[in-house]
Order: structure tokens, then C-alpha cells, then sequence
């Protein structure tokens, strides 16, 4: 077990829960957010004896491998006990029963836990670790979540990325914090208040008026700290390389046709894509390699990528990789070409990355990219394909690039030029991640083609 010797901005951490029994811990990924509130909570229990009963809201990885092992590495937590509810209904309803300080929770459960407990609710401090999670208001868990706020006298919600597609992303995640005082009770209050509404055809779109960032920072500051790891940690920036490829004619030509038709065949048989988003998906899938058909088989098309990342490995001279995905496909073709790359997928995969014993490790940044630990085993990056999503992108990077890192991180993406591969990479680095911006390039790359 190690002792604890908090830094400084850790200490001003534990300084503003104590202070605020609704708060938010905004930290970049690798600042050690959870001993910060594990430290919280043993004194709690034992200097302010107001812990009765406490729930950590976690995605699925971190709720069974960060938050336990967290638990059991610091010395001062030893008097912490905890229950992971997880398992099958009748498991989960057996760990509810048993006596401990700490109950973990994968938030995909929480609306469960929260209609199984009923008015019996009696989690009196309520972690959310991924605050940003609970973004949608639409949601089942934030719906859930929502009815036993009343009940929670403590809530805390801890994040790197609060906004990971702008402003309208924080109503939600205030609510469950403050219960609407400071942003509004309702979603159309606060979009009132901050937004102009634009009405489209079959949607409305929102846009955030001038001043309403700085008001609505104003608004949360009180209870809602933010500290960046550049500020705070002596960490060298990582170094981003691209590699870019080419398609040949016979591939180009199939890029281009589904471009311009959102109708692509292949070996005889039809791929459709029916909306934009979903022709900018087929478009990635060509990017990468294979593309699905409407039976979901994969057809292979090129291996450029391939043959991309056998070199990175090569250049890599025996150190470690940690490799990326977009589909099921970029696994299935990887394995076949590194048979010796090992899938992410449980505890005993994690402990011997970092024990420096897988020399390459495929994983997707929806699975890995919260919470986990991997910055003992290595300090490579390789992005088979790059996700949309600004919040998985950085989350996914911080597995290795951040506290504890000894070595510079090298994040490398495979790039294929002139495709929506560049649209992605492009939107990543100006921080433009929503929905309208990946529309807009596919229609601006479409109305190019047509007049070509």
C-alpha cells in the first residue's frame, strides 16, 4: 500500500468539497480525481462521521477495475469497505445487502438501482465519476437520477471534459449537481436564457448567444472547480504524427461513388447508406479499409492501413502499442495480420500491459476510454480510426498520457488523404465536434464532387 501525500492542487480539491456539499471536480484525465474524493470520503466517515452510506457512478471498466483498486492501494482508505453491484439481478439485489461504507455501481445500472430501491433510496453521497455522461437530458439514467436527487445530501460529479460538444452539454450535469439553481430547472429555461433557437425543417438548432459562456461560467464557478494537468503536473506535451496513405484509382472510384450516390456495390451486393451521418460512417469504413454491407459482412477494399501500422510497430522496435479501433472489422483485420495483438477485454489484460507484457494492445475508446490506468505499460498511440467524439479522442489519448507517465507519448494517427479521414482529424484539432460540423463536411464534399 503507498501513503498519500497530496500535491497542491490536490488540496485545493479536497478544500472545495469540503466547502460545497453539491460539487464538481473538473480535472483533467491523470490528476488523481479518485484518491481526491476517496480521501473526501474517509473523512467523512471518520473525522466528520457524516458518511452513512456512499454510491460511485462509474462506466463499466472503471466501477470494476480503477475504483477498487484505488481503494486498496492507499494506505490511509484502509478503514474504507466497499460492495461492487454488479452481476446478474439477483447478485446485484445480494450485494445491497451487505454492510460497507462504499457501494460501486457501473452507470449503465443506475436506472435500475434507482426503480429497484424505489422510495427505499438511502445513498445518502452520490459520486458520479464521468459527469459528462449524464449530459443528455433525454437519458434514462439522468430521468432516473433526477427523481432521488431530493434524497442525496452530498453530490459530487468529477470530469475532464464537461463540454465535450459545447455548452449545452452542462444544463443536465448541473441539475444532478445543484437541482437547478444556478442554470435552470428546466432544459427550455436554460436554452431560453443562453441560446438563440434556429428551427429547421425537422429539428431546432441552438446557438449559444455572445455573452452567455462567460454568464454561465459566472453562474457555476462556486461549485464547479476546474484545473488543467498542463498547469498543475510537469508533463511533457505528447507529440501528434500523422501518417497519410492513398487510395489507387480502383478505390478512389468506389470513394467517390458513395460520395456522390450514398450507393456503393461491392461483390454484387448493395451498401446503402440512407442519411448523411451514415454515408460520413460508410466513408470511414472505406477510409479504414472494409466497408459493411446490409447483411453486416465486411468487405475488404484496401490494407493500406495494414500495412501502416505494421511499420509503426516495426519502427517501434519491441515497445509497446496501444492501438485504437473504429469497428469491428479493424479487429478482425488486425488480428489476422498481428496475430499476436491482444483485444482489451478484461482485468488480467490490463495488468500485463502495464507489466509490460502485451506488445500490442487493440482497444476502443468507448471501452477504454474512461478512468483506466495504462500509462505503466507503454507510451504509443496508433488511431486505426479516429472517432468524432472530441470527449473519447482526449479521454482514449489520457490512458497513457498522463501522472505517472515516465516517457514522451507519441499519439499517431493513420490518416487516408482526401477522405473524411481529414474531416475528422481536422475537427478534433479545431475542437469542433458536433453533429452540424460533420453534416456540413460531407455536403461540402458531395457538392465538390458534383461539380467536378
Amino acid at each position: 500500500m503507498q501513503t498519500f501525500k497530496p500535491h497542491n492542487y490536490q488540496e485545493k480539491a479536497l478544500q472545495h468539497l469540503r466547502k460545497n456539499p453539491a460539487a464538481g471536480l473538473f480535472l483533467d484525465m491523470g490528476m488523481g480525481k479518485s484518491v481526491v474524493v476517496l480521501t473526501f470520503l474517509e473523512e467523512l466517515k471518520n473525522d466528520c462521521f457524516e458518511l452513512e452510506k456512499g454510491l460511485i457512478v462509474a462506466p463499466k471498466r472503471v466501477a470494476e477495475d480503477t475504483w477498487p483498486k484505488e481503494v486498496r492501494k492507499w494506505e490511509h482508505l484502509s478503514d474504507l469497505s466497499f460492495v461492487e453491484i454488479r452481476g446478474t439481478p439477483k447478485q446485484r439485489k445480494e450485494a445491497l445487502t451487505k454492510q460497507a461504507d462504499l457501494y460501486i455501481i457501473t452507470r449503465d445500472l443506475i436506472a435500475w438501482l434507482v426503480d429497484y430501491l424505489g422510495v427505499n433510496w438511502d445513498f445518502d453521497v452520490v459520486i458520479l465519476d464521468e459527469l459528462s455522461s449524464f449530459k443528455s437530458h433525454q437519458s434514462q439514467r439522468f430521468k432516473k437520477l433526477r427523481t432521488v436527487r431530493p434524497r442525496i445530501k452530498r453530490m459530487i460529479g468529477l470530469t475532464g471534459t464537461p463540454a465535450p460538444n459545447g455548452y449545452m452539454d452542462l444544463w443536465s450535469q448541473l441539475f444532478l449537481l445543484d437541482r437547478g439553481e444556478r442554470l435552470g430547472k428546466t432544459i427550455s429555461e436554460f436554452r431560453r436564457d443562453y441560446f438563440y433557437a434556429f428551427f429547421r425543417p425537422n429539428y431546432t438548432d441552438y446557438q449559444i448567444k455572445e455573452k452567455s459562456p462567460e454568464a454561465i461560467d459566472r453562474k457555476i464557478k462556486d461549485i464547479c472547480l476546474s484545473m488543467k494537468a498542463k498547469d498543475y503536473l510537469p508533463m511533457e506535451m505528447p507529440s501528434f504524427i500523422d501518417r497519410e496513405m492513398e487510395m489507387d484509382a480502383k478505390e478512389w472510384k468506389l470513394y467517390k461513388q458513395m460520395e456522390r450516390n450514398a450507393l456503393i456495390q461491392l461483390e454484387g451486393e448493395a451498401v446503402m447508406a440512407l442519411s448523411a451521418a451514415a454515408v460520413s460512417n460508410k466513408l470511414l469504413q472505406l477510409a479504414n479499409g472494409a466497408i459493411y454491407d446490409d447483411e453486416k459482412k465486411a468487405h475488404e477494399v484496401h490494407t493500406k492501413k495494414l500495412e501502416m501500422l505494421e511499420e509503426l510497430i516495426e519502427e517501434a522496435q519491441g515497445e509497446p502499442v496501444l492501438v485504437f479501433y473504429s469497428y469491428r472489422s479493424d479487429i478482425d483485420r488486425i488480428k489476422a495480420r498481428i496475430p499476436d495483438a491482444r483485444i482489451l477485454d478484461t482485468e488480467k489484460d490490463i495488468d500485463d500491459w502495464n507489466a509490460k507484457k502485451v506488445k500490442v494492445m487493440i482497444a476502443h475508446p468507448a471501452s477504454a476510454g474512461h478512468g483506466l490506468n495504462l500509462q505503466q505499460g507503454g507510451s504509443i498511440i496508433i488511431w486505426f480510426g479516429l472517432p468524432w467524439s472530441l470527449e473519447l479522442y482526449q479521454q482514449a489519448n489520457a490512458r497513457l498520457w498522463r501522472q505517472g507517465q515516465t516517457e514522451p507519448v507519441r499519439i499517431y494517427h493513420l490518416i487516408m488523404k482526401n477522405t473524411m479521414d481529414e474531416e475528422v482529424l481536422k475537427a478534433l484539432s479545431e475542437k469542433d465536434t458536433t453533429q452540424e460540423r460533420l453534416l456540413a463536411a460531407l455536403k461540402a464534399r458531395i457538392e465538390k464532387e458534383k461539380e467536378a
